[in-house]
């Protein structure tokens, strides 16, 4: 008998929110969970004026997270919500789920989770200690062929892993670059909301989480070069990152916002004594199988040969395209496993040591970078 539907709300994710959206039609799809309510906005009417498009019950679209806190504790515990989504931006992360955290409620978070490498450190004891569900948006992990990937890797499908190449490139703030003015309405730009960085924070961050997530090594060593693009632009929108894995497996890292015309294209490369193994998101449900010797193999979404991990992250039979949304509900389903007491696969979402070890690439990628391109350790 399936579980009852978890109480869901979110922080942040309303009218005009790209990935609020996204969680939403995420969340639902396994039938898991029922949003409830949530803080949709810093304004309070605009919040609840999203609730009631939402047809949700107005007395549960709160002013802010301590309202929200409040109002979900004075109700009896069967009627609560039981996970909340931070889906704000960077800078407000930290004090969000600091407080959630700490009364009990579990979390999926944004990446990065916070804004410095301190704060990410003080948040992962106290997941440790409430004993709550910590999970990070880490949503590439969610594709069925790049838990596949992983799987092979796991099984020595390519033999000693040699090599790792991973790239991330979008161009969508190149014509911002030029337009100052345009420059100063995107918040990933600005480090009292972003943080301290915008491309390795935001996508150079996922390519680091691929890497670690897909070959089980950790990345323990790297010499970065990053560039801000414009002499009054204050983050970084580019760079590039020289890596050392466990055992000194060498790796390149290249994600950049200035890739002129690019879309949303992240790949991966792992190679291997005997074969290689590579993954595109843009066109995810195929995965390449290279071995020495032998023609090409493409492997593909919902086939019987693919490992028990990505056959279960498939919703549909081969051949039906499944996206972004369709790996951020592979999370959804795993963080709902959780919390239900189920079996769940290791893999199922990336937790809050994840989310610590992102925030600790960041650092280490800056520090390199603001020290002439120096070797930093993370």
């Amino acid at each position: 008998m399936k579980a009852p539907r978890i109480k869901w709300g979110m922080l942040g994710g309303g009218a005009g929110s790209l990935i609020g959206g996204v969680h939403r039609i995420a969340a639902e799809m396994g039938d898991d969970y029922h949003l409830v309510g949530g803080v949709f906005s810093g304004r309070g009417a605009a919040g609840l004026e999203f609730a009631r498009d939402l047809e949700l019950d107005p007395r549960r679209a709160y002013q802010d997270v301590d309202a929200l806190i409040a109002g979900e504790m004075s109700l009896p515990p069967d009627q609560r919500m039981r996970l909340l989504t931070i889906a704000t931006p960077n800078y407000l992360h930290y004090e969000a789920a600091v407080k959630l955290v700490s009364s009990g409620f579990h979390v999926l978070c944004e990446k990065p989770v916070t804004t410095h490498v301190a704060q990410a450190t003080e948040l992962a004891r106290l997941v440790q200690s409430q004993g709550v569900i910590f999970a990070v948006a880490h949503t590439y992990t969610g594709y069925p062929m790049v838990r596949q990937l992983r799987a092979m890797l796991a099984a020595g499908a390519i033999g000693a892993i040699q090599k790792v190449h991973v790239q991330y490139y979008q161009g969508w703030i190149n014509p911002l670059l030029r337009d100052p003015a345009k420059r100063r309405t995107v918040w990933r730009l600005d480090p009292a909301r972003g943080g301290d960085s915008s491309c390795i924070g935001d996508i150079g961050v996922h390519c680091f989480n691929l890497v670690e997530y897909t070959t089980g090594l950790r990345v323990e060593r790297l010499l970065a070069d990053t560039d801000t693009g414009a002499p009054d632009n204050p983050l970084d929108v580019d760079g590039s990152v020289l890596l050392r894995l466990t055992g000194n497996v060498p790796g390149v890292l290249c994600a950049s916002q200035i890739a002129t015309a690019e879309e949303n294209n992240l790949q991966l490369a792992v190679y291997g004594r005997t074969g290689a193994l590579k993954w595109a998101q843009e066109t995810p449900q195929r995965l390449e199988y290279l071995q020495e010797g032998k023609p090409l193999s493409v492997l593909t979404a919902g086939q019987s040969y693919n490992a028990p991990q990505a056959r279960a992250a498939s919703k549909l039979p081969p051949g039906h395209p499944e996206g972004f949304t369709d790996a951020m509900g592979n999370l959804y389903r795993g963080v709902a496993r959780a919390i239900n007491g189920e079996p769940f696969d290791p893999g199922a979402f990336p937790d809050i040591d994840a989310g610590v070890r992102g925030m600790r690439f960041i650092d280490a990628v800056l520090k390199s970078a603001s020290s002439g391109n120096q070797w930093h350790d993370l």
